[in-house]
């Protein structure tokens, strides 16, 4: 029998690599976690005890000269993003990227460029497509639950009033540093995938804690095709809890706290392969309101990040459709880019 596993390397092992990537990558029939690129001693140390036979390198160009890989999945700080996947790309080899695809939407082109030049696969890692409560919400949508979509109200707060420090909150515009890059890519490509192309964008982005010169506190005001609103808040400080979610329609709502429970589970050290896996309880349902004012609880999808890798892998495998198209996330960052400039000016920005 032929074998047909793919070897993929990851490239950085921190948050995104050991958490997001590394345990769906070990975990997902056909592909093969092959190799591990990290410069941090430690976190050599770390990878090679969780990933035993797994090649833990120091350096990305160990994997071009190795010539043993099919598939790269680039989990650096956001400045390597570009140079890297480039590397891997003029390397032979299918690229994902973790987002934000690239700091700006030219740089993201260039690549998407590059890889149909060569005829390789390049997809982006979108994985809160796969959040739970963004599949029930596109459930009762396609299910004409709520009737005719009015505004999607979405979410991503924390509560940190110290900052952290790190690349993530860099001034510098090449780390593409802030909350409106890096949550907001994933609110964002949710209401894409959710309303449509946007084409109009209102912003207020703001820097609410001393010390800091990026972004930790932004609104966005979305107009999509159709006059479809969004309504997207991405904040470090916001102290008290909010709805991560609410889809107003014209017979009725989807109402939903708390954040999908797939990070928190990875963190812990589960993998997509244990059961129950991407489950909420019930204390953790949203609730919809239909047409009459009744209200009741609505059953959470799994969430199912895993779904990302299963489709990466038959992409390459049997030239499936990517599990996110690399147009997508450019989208994603010509919004991004518009909320920056609307931000600036004060003003709507047309797409």
């Amino acid at each position: 029998m032929i074998d047909t596993t793919l070897r993929v390397g990851l490239v950085g092992y921190g948050l995104a690599g050991s958490v997001f990537h590394a345990p769906l990558i070990s975990t997902t029939d056909g592909l093969s976690l092959t190799a591990i690129v990290t410069a941090d001693v430690s976190r050599r140390a770390s990878a090679a005890e969780r990933y035993p036979g797994v090649r833990v390198v120091e350096r990305a160009e160990e994997l071009w000269s190795a010539d043993d890989l099919d598939a790269v999945v680039v989990a650096t700080p956001n400045r390597a993003h570009v140079p890297v996947a480039r590397a891997a790309l003029e390397a032979g080899l299918a690229v994902v990227v973790d987002k934000p695809f690239t700091p700006t939407a030219a740089e993201g082109e260039e690549l998407a460029a590059l890889a149909a030049q060569r005829g390789l696969l390049l997809t982006v890692y979108q994985n809160r497509r796969w959040d739970g409560d963004f599949l029930t919400a596109r459930r009762l949508v396609a299910d004409g639950a709520i009737g005719r979509v009015l505004r999607l109200e979405s979410r991503f707060d924390r509560w940190r009033p110290v900052p952290k420090g790190g690349w993530k909150e860099s001034g510098d515009p090449a780390d593409a540093g802030g909350v409106l890059w890096d949550r907001g890519s994933h609110l964002v490509d949710q209401a894409l995938q959710l309303l449509g192309p946007v084409t109009e964008v209102y912003a207020e982005v703001h820097t609410r804690r001393a010390g800091l010169t990026v972004d930790d506190d932004v609104f966005l005001a979305l107009r999509h095709d159709g006059d479809v609103r969004s309504h997207l808040w991405i904040s470090d400080v916001a102290a008290g809890p909010a709805p991560r979610l609410r889809l107003l329609g014209d017979r009725g709502a989807y109402t939903k706290f708390g954040l999908d429970v797939q990070e928190d589970a990875l963190r812990a050290g589960r993998v997509p392969t244990e059961p129950g896996w991407g489950e909420e309880p019930e204390s953790a349902y949203g609730v919809l309101t239909e047409y009459d004012g009744r209200s009741r609880p609505v059953a959470t999808e799994p969430g199912a990040y895993q779904d990302f890798y299963a489709g990466f892998a038959a992409a390459l495998r049997d030239g499936a459709p990517a599990p996110v198209d690399v147009r997508d996330s450019i989208a994603v960052l010509e919004v991004l880019e518009a909320a920056r400039r609307s931000a600036g000016e004060r003003q709507v920005v047309k797409l």
